[in-house]
């Protein structure tokens, strides 16, 4: 029995993406080579015997913003996976950068120099200190430990399911803090992690088991029995 996953997958390219300014609720589109991008990993990574099989999706929650949206279009689309089995939510949307939305880090970094933030020769750092007028670690940790305990909870009960995958269509902040989150770790670590815009990272347990939440470095297809219906 295979067991559970959760795929986390980033948006694709945008301007601000593409240039480094910080992104959350301004609702920018994919560039052209976004789209392309994104479709290619689609054709590649998403379909029968790849590594994920829209028949095996037990739910994919959606950021709320379009760039979110228009990658799960290309990546999966709701043809493949169901209407159903869609939920748009607000726990998944990208860090709120507050004062910093739009902003470089460079940038970032003379505004709290300019505003006596950072002293004694420290340097803005999100994962420590937040965003002013936006969203703190804290209040992060607290809405992603809300939707992982809601994911734990649909897999355990689905575990012998035929679908019981997740997909996440989200941002990079927010699902770093998520892979984070997932194994338990405090964010204030500053994770060393990197998701390339239209990437795809895989979550996962240990021993089959929905306590043991991990981190999937690496892992094959799963390749269906010749005999599993079509329909599951």
């Amino acid at each position: 029995m295979a067991t559970p996953r959760v795929f986390i997958a980033r948006h694709g390219e945008t301007e601000w993406s593409l240039s480094g300014q910080h992104t959350s609720f301004t609702d920018l589109p994919l560039t052209p080579n976004g789209e392309r991008r994104v479709s290619a990993t689609g054709r590649a990574m998403v379909g029968k015997d790849r590594l994920i099989d829209p028949r095996h999706l037990l739910q994919v929650y959606i950021s709320p913003r379009l760039r979110a949206r228009r990658t799960f279009d290309l990546l999966v689309g709701e043809d493949k996976c169901g209407a159903d089995r869609l939920v748009v939510d607000d726990r998944v949307q990208e860090w709120n950068y507050g004062d910093y939305e739009g902003l470089l880090t460079s940038q970032i970094r003379t505004l709290r120099k300019e505003r006596g933030l950072d002293r004694d020769g420290k340097v803005w750092n999100i994962w420590h200190d937040g965003c002013e007028n936006g969203e703190s670690p804290e209040q992060i940790t607290n809405r992603l430990d809300d939707i992982i305990a809601e994911i734990h909870d649909l897999q355990r009960t689905h575990q012998k399911s035929p679908r019981k995958d997740i997909l996440i269509v989200a941002h990079g902040h927010i699902l770093r803090a998520f892979a984070m989150r997932w194994v338990k770790k405090n964010i204030n670590e500053n994770p060393a992690l990197l998701l390339e815009a239209g990437a795809i990272g895989v979550l996962s347990y240990e021993h089959n088991n929905i306590d043991e939440p991990a981190i999937l470095l690496g892992g094959a297809f799963i390749v269906p029995d010749p005999n599993e219906d079509e329909e599951n």
